[in-house]
């Protein structure tokens, strides 16, 4: 179920808190091979099932970059602010790739609002984002990551 959340000052008073954690995503060999065609990014480890099944992972593994780009989609049930007139990615912080993902995993992310800044026009929120794999022990992604609210 999406958090609504009421405007600027309702996220002010959750800086610090959980905002929630999302819906499961499936990651498989089509969406990798459409990430490697579009960045151009296609190494063997990402694209090739044959090679890779001697290769370090025993099978395709996500590039870090998919993990990284699946965010907004992984965030998007999460929360939402209403009494905004848009908001914007601002970018990203301290992105990491602890885990890899095999090919077949399924990922969700937790956010959890860090901090909130006034900036003209409207404020600036950090949520740090942890993507999990199912069945993981160590997280695939951590970013934090900054968003503009304009009001």
């Amino acid at each position: 179920m999406t958090r609504v959340v009421d405007g600027a000052e309702g996220l002010r008073a959750l800086v610090g808190t959980r905002l929630g954690v999302g819906d499961w995503l499936l990651v498989d060999q089509e969406r990798i091979d459409g990430f490697a065609r579009v960045t151009g990014d296609d190494q063997w480890i990402h694209v090739d099932p044959v090679r890779a099944a001697d290769g370090p992972f025993g099978t395709t593994v996500a590039h870090g970059w998919l993990t990284a780009s699946l965010i907004p989609v992984l965030v998007r049930g999460i929360y939402r602010v209403e009494g905004v007139r848009s908001a914007v990615n601002y970018g990203s912080d301290r992105v990491r790739f602890p885990a890899p993902v095999p090919v077949g995993s399924r990922l969700r992310a937790t956010v959890d609002l860090e901090e909130l800044l006034d900036v003209a026009g409207g404020v600036q929120l950090t949520n740090l984002v942890t993507v999990e794999r199912e069945g993981g022990d160590r997280p695939v992604c951590v970013a934090r990551v900054l968003s503009r609210l304009l009001t």
